[in-house]
């Protein structure tokens, strides 16, 4: 043991484990206390949550604010421990996936310090675990609550306007390569947002407020006086589809983060799920009728396994993740109680974004039509329907996962067609409900339409309502399902309660994937 000198009194081991033990919630119990007063968690008891127990491995934890010219040093060791972010690598979900497919990078803002707001070397830690993640290809979840950059970094002497920071890049730039998963709670605008806004599952609490400014750069751009809470509060950010999944609290949020990450981690070794003939059942009697798709798809995919994405933005489209038989797969399916199922610009948009994010990381899609088509009208150009809707098929084309469509009942129009990747022929296997009635548009539009001097030559309004039903039961006979599947239109038609076997058989091998085009390189905009 090397000798000390009387001026360097102190064991160094002694001295770390002193460092180490302030950067603990043990050491700041004011602060604690000012957090969970308002029902929130400290930033490292959430990772605790997160972490699978004695995992994490941490990055840069020695790190003060950049402000040792206008703080003394012990202080800002006490009131910014690690500069306000916990980064590095811990495992998340081993006892289901192993130790391996577990590894995860980890990202937590700590709002006690510094309102969570990001310093110089906030952001050399950023900067140094997005590269860890890019050469490791390292899952990623990160908290995001924060105000924003920080003003008070005063050592920095080497950049005036710090516009050359490379964190927003790099972790824009891991889009496509891992998974990235933001969770919120509490405030998070400007650049916390900006991570926030970019990561391909976005999860928040109830108690989120999030924006691309705060209170403080909207008054100094001359915009008035807002408060926090008045700045992009979760009703607002999960109906326009900047919020995936809204949580109760960190607790949910935290475990709703694990759930969506091991859809990327594997297959389930153990699941369960109901009894299938209700199927047969799910569906009304009369063809005109709506029903609740929710219930039928939870029936159909395993047990717990249904986790809903971006529910309040364009509602005439569900997109979940779901496993079938332990496997992850991405539903897409249309709700007939929200415009009869019809695709508008914005649920058109929502798909599309999904189905990147499913192809990017050969996750399967299933997608389960009832549309009478694409959502038309004035009112529908107005909101960009064309190019919003047409991107829906030029991203269906470029799929390459795995791709199985089942038809519940109608498939009409261009609007089945995306459903279905651009093509009935596009998907590995496409197949019906018994219940299933396919044409060019709906039938009513299309009686209406090819039938008009017919209809316009009946002597009456009641010879006239007679023949159109005649006309609709006409074409409903020869675009029913079975008649499709004999002029090969579809593959084939299923008894409803044998469609979870059905697609399992189709699927074959997990780590199937469709080969990749010849040359080009493929556009990756999961986000």
């Amino acid at each position: 043991m090397p000798q000390r000198s009387e001026d360097d009194p102190a064991d160094p081991l002694d001295e770390l484990r002193s460092r180490l033990d302030q950067t603990l919630d043990s050491a700041r119990p004011d602060a604690v206390a000012r957090r969970e007063s308002k029902g929130s968690r400290t930033a490292r008891a959430n990772l605790t949550d997160l972490c699978d127990d004695g995992s994490f491995v941490e990055y840069g934890r020695l790190a003060v604010a950049a402000q040792r010219s206008r703080r003394d040093l012990d202080e800002l060791r006490r009131e910014t421990p690690a500069d306000g972010v916990i980064t590095g690598i811990g495992t998340v979900n081993s006892a289901l996936f192993g130790a391996q497919a577990a590894r995860t990078a980890v990202i937590v803002n700590d709002y006690t310090v510094l309102a969570g707001t990001q310093g110089y070397f906030h952001h050399l830690k950023l900067d140094r675990i997005f590269d860890v993640i890019d050469r490791l290809r390292l899952p990623t979840v990160m908290f995001t609550e924060g105000g924003g950059g920080r003003p008070g970094d005063v050592d920095v002497l080497t950049s005036s306007s710090g516009l050359t920071v490379p964190s927003f890049a790099s972790w824009a730039g891991l889009s496509g390569k891992v998974p990235r998963i933001a969770v919120n709670h509490g405030y998070c605008f400007a650049g916390n947002a900006a991570l926030f806004g970019s990561a391909d599952v976005t999860i928040a609490t109830r108690g989120s407020w999030i924006g691309m400014a705060g209170p403080a750069m909207i008054e100094g751009g001359g915009l008035g006086i807002f408060s926090p809470k008045e700045i992009g509060p979760i009703e607002v950010q999960s109906s326009n589809g900047v919020v995936d999944v809204v949580a109760e609290d960190e607790a949910e949020a935290t475990a709703l983060a694990k759930k969506v990450l091991g859809y990327f981690q594997g297959d389930h070794a153990e699941w369960s799920a109901g009894d299938q003939t209700p199927l047969r059942e799910a569906l009304p009697a009369d063809r005109r009728f709506s029903y609740k798709a929710r219930p039928l798809i939870e029936t159909l995919v395993d047990d717990d396994s249904f986790v809903e994405l971006r529910r309040g933005y364009g509602s005439s489209m569900i997109t979940a993740l779901v496993r079938i038989g332990g496997r992850p797969m991405g539903v897409l399916a249309n709700d007939t109680r929200v415009l009869g199922g019809a695709i508008d610009a914005t649920a058109a948009e929502k798909a599309a974004r999904f189905l990147q994010l499913l192809d990017v990381f050969n996750i399967p899609v299933l997608s389960l039509c009832d549309t009478p088509g694409f959502m038309v009208g004035p009112e529908s150009e107005k909101e960009a329907a064309v190019r919003r809707m047409s991107r829906l098929f030029v991203v269906g084309a470029q799929v390459r996962a795995p791709w199985i469509c089942v038809f519940l009942r109608k498939g009409y129009g261009l609007g089945a067609m995306a459903m279905a990747g651009g093509s009935l022929r596009r998907p590995d296997y496409t197949v019906s409900w018994p219940q299933g009635e396919f044409g060019a548009m709906g039938l009513e539009g299309a009686v209406r339409l090819g039938f008009k001097r017919e209809l316009e030559s009946a002597p009456d309004p009641q010879a006239r309502e007679q023949l159109f039903n005649e006309l609709v039961t006409r074409l409903y006979r020869q675009g029913r399902a079975t008649e499709a599947a004999s002029y090969l239109e579809i593959d084939a038609v299923i008894d409803p309660a044998d469609t979870r076997e059905v697609i399992l058989s189709a699927l074959g091998s997990p780590t199937r994937r469709r080969p990749s085009p010849p040359a080009g390189r493929r556009f990756v905009d999961t986000w």
